[in-house]
């Protein structure tokens, strides 16, 4: 007899569209992958810079650096990862080194997935699955940490093993005390992984993750003393034996007193302490503790009004005396995730809603699951704040068509991106049953019309050409840095050139003659060295060394830093006066 299929439901035109839904949403992960605009954190090249160093060296450890104070402060599985990914400088390019932040995300992606498939009540399992897939993705979150090199992906993925672990135990409805499962191999289990998580970020991590798994075994189960004790044993081997496998570090490292005092002293320690004293610090200091509550919903991005609404919803909710008796054992676990996450990291001097970011799976499962009980307002804010987004970024893809930068294609494309999402927020006001799925379409649009309006700065003939970066190669080549480590992206676009920064503003501590007037400064430059990378000040100026100089190539520069008085009301319609700039290739004749 063949088999039986009696048990499959059929997919239903909705959930076909859900489903469509994520694939579009994980589409967008790829879509620029490789592109030096993607959405990211200002350190990713300083990063990207100690990983090449170091594969330069052939060896594993040491770590390598040239900028001061930065080689031990990340751990080494994070750059042993680019170093792989790359091929030891074999494939050193943005998109390889950035590919295994796109497979720890997209795993994480089903495992919550299948985890609100599990929980969501019949029928629309699936659609709550797709709604929790979604969410995640389009997490800003998400989007700006889960697919670049400085990522959060790794420990996100590894920190949250041991919750689904329990989280499937709770799903089956298999009390702990009822069961082995959570034997000494179990526990043994949850320290590697959570040591693997710890291992890319730091062994503060351990904390937060044995903290949650610790509250979410006793608050999920009815209590027993004999439940409690071994749990706390269970936990603590496990946080011991994370602490340990982050602890190889000062094993293997040749030089374990320079791991002390860069990465526990400085990176992590300075993290506790204030000169302004603790408490005063935590009111109305740089990072008050207030700002924290908020850490949800910032991570949300486009999505934090909806977040902020699910959060106003749990906490009204749980002022009710009988809301808590009413929770199951699987929603126990995703509350303690979430609560315990944003406690511990309410507690350190320095604050940011980054530090909970591991627990955003859980917050999108949560808030798929109450998707129809939260209130419209929060989608029609979603969808007023989409739209200005929308207009600017069209609006910015119609000028670079205009100023030949992008294609007359590839400025279409992006204005029809952006009508298709204007559209759809119209929809979602106009009609208030389409508010909800809007809200995604919304979301979707404005990240896929960024990464449609960066595409033609993205491709190879937007940089130098071969027969440019040829001439460069073993070539003393002196090049902007206006944040620490930027000059690291010079070595994708001139391979093989030796590179020195200069900083562009003149602020920063090793900036190559800033007290000399633009002019002086460039020629002072090219007599020193053997190219120059010159930024343009003004978009109709030519170079200033001509004649005495030769322009070798040349291509477009957008700013990211303004000056206050830059962008203004009176010239934000006008990007082209505020946005790009050119970058010039220049060389001293002979």
């Amino acid at each position: 007899m063949g088999p039986s299929f009696k048990h499959f439901e059929p997919i239903a035109r909705t959930d076909i569209a859900w489903i469509a839904l994520v694939f579009i949403a994980s589409a967008l992960y790829l879509l620029g992958l490789g592109s030096p605009y993607a959405p990211t954190n200002g350190d990713e090249m300083v990063y990207i810079h100690i990983a090449r160093m170091t594969a330069e060296s052939g060896h594993w450890l040491p770590l390598q650096s040239e900028l001061l104070g930065t080689r031990n402060t990340k751990p080494p599985l994070l750059i042993w990862q680019a170093m792989v990914a790359g091929g030891w400088g074999e494939s050193w390019n943005l998109f390889a080194l950035r590919l295994p932040s796109i497979a720890y995300t997209f795993a994480t992606t089903a495992l919550l997935a299948f985890f609100a498939h599990r929980m969501a009540p019949a029928p629309g399992k699936l659609r709550t699955a797709c709604i929790a897939a979604a969410l995640y993705l389009l997490f800003f979150s998400t989007f700006r940490y889960g697919r670049v090199y400085l990522t959060s992906a790794p420990e996100t993925f590894w920190l949250a093993l041991p919750m689904w672990w329990l989280l499937w135990l709770r799903v089956r409805n298999n009390p702990l005390n009822q069961s082995n499962t959570l034997g000494w191999l179990a526990y043994t289990l949850f320290g590697v992984a959570m040591g693997l998580g710890a291992a890319y970020k730091s062994f503060a991590l351990v904390a937060p993750a044995a903290a949650a798994l610790w509250c979410a075994v006793l608050l999920s189960e009815p209590f027993a003393w004999r439940t409690a004790l071994r749990t706390t044993v269970g936990v603590t081997w496990s946080a011991l034996l994370a602490v340990g496998i982050f602890a190889l570090w000062f094993v293997l490292d040749p030089d374990p007193s320079a791991v002390w005092q860069e990465f526990v002293v400085a990176e992590n320690a300075g993290k506790m302490s204030n000169t302004m004293g603790y408490w005063q610090a935590a009111l109305s200091g740089p990072y008050p503790m207030w700002t924290q509550l908020l850490a949800y919903p910032e991570n949300a991005g486009l999505l934090a009004f909806v977040a902020l609404g699910f959060c106003m919803l749990a906490l009204w909710r749980g002022m009710r005396r009988d809301t808590y008796s009413q929770l199951s054992p699987a929603l126990w676990v995703l509350l303690v995730w979430l609560v315990v996450w944003l406690v511990v990291f309410t507690i350190p001097s320095q604050r940011s809603a980054r530090y909970v970011i591991p627990a955003m799976p859980a917050l999108a499962i949560a808030m798929a699951l109450v998707w129809d009980r939260l209130p419209r307002m929060w989608f029609w804010l979603t969808l007023l704040v989409c739209a200005p987004a929308l207009v600017m970024l069209g609006r910015i893809g119609w000028v670079m068509g205009g100023m030949g930068i992008a294609s007359q294609l590839e400025a279409t494309i992006t204005l029809i991106a952006a009508c298709a999402g204007l559209a759809a927020i119209v929809a979602g006001l106009a009609c208030k049953p389409w508010s909800r799925h809007t809200a995604f379409i919304a979301c979707l649009a404005v990240y896929g019309c960024f990464g449609l309006m960066v595409a033609p700065l993205s491709q190879p003939a937007s940089g130098y050409s071969d027969d440019v970066q040829a001439q460069m190669r073993g070539q003393r080549v002196v090049v902007p840095n206006g944040f620490t480590g930027q000059y690291e992206r010079f070595h994708f676009v001139l391979p093989g050139a030796r590179i020195t920064p200069y900083d562009a503003e003149g602020r920063n501590t090793g900036a190559l003659y800033p007290d000399l007037p633009a002019n002086e400064r460039l020629d002072r430059l090219l007599t020193e060295f053997d190219a120059v990378v010159w930024l343009q000040e003004d978009l109709n100026e030519a170079p200033s060394c001509l004649p005495r100089c030769t322009l070798v190539a040349q291509r477009w520069h957008v700013k990211s830093r303004h000056k206050s008085g830059e962008v203004t009301l009176d010239n934000l319609w006008s990007p082209q006066e505020w946005l790009f700039r050119r970058e010039w290739l220049l060389v001293r004749k002979p």
